[in-house]
């Protein structure tokens, strides 16, 4: 298996859990980002992906009523979100 693919499937695994503090309600229902399918080292596969996640965080936060909320949910998904693709990549890089 080459290497793009190992990291896009640890990268698919890592994302798939996004951040267990913020399930409060039932609105917080399983999002995932897929990168699979993605080539990363590229502007369109960039695009796409950011794409995904905002598309994700917003979904992810929908139940929060305050905009206040609502932006600092979908901001804190991205983080993370963001943070488990690079551990991904860094740790698919040793592997």
């Amino acid at each position: 298996m080459n290497i793009t693919a190992r990291i896009s499937n640890i990268a698919m695994l890592a994302l798939a859990i996004l951040p267990a503090a913020a399930l409060t309600t039932a609105a917080h229902a399983q999002t995932a980002v897929r990168v699979g399918d993605l080539n990363l080292a590229t502007a369109s596969g960039k695009a796409v992906y950011e794409q995904r996640l905002n598309t994700a965080a917003r979904q992810y936060c929908s139940g929060e009523a305050q905009m206040s909320v609502r932006a600092a949910c979908q901001s804190a998904v991205r983080a993370e979100v963001n943070d488990k693709l690079v551990s991904g990549i860094k740790f698919a890089s040793r592997s």
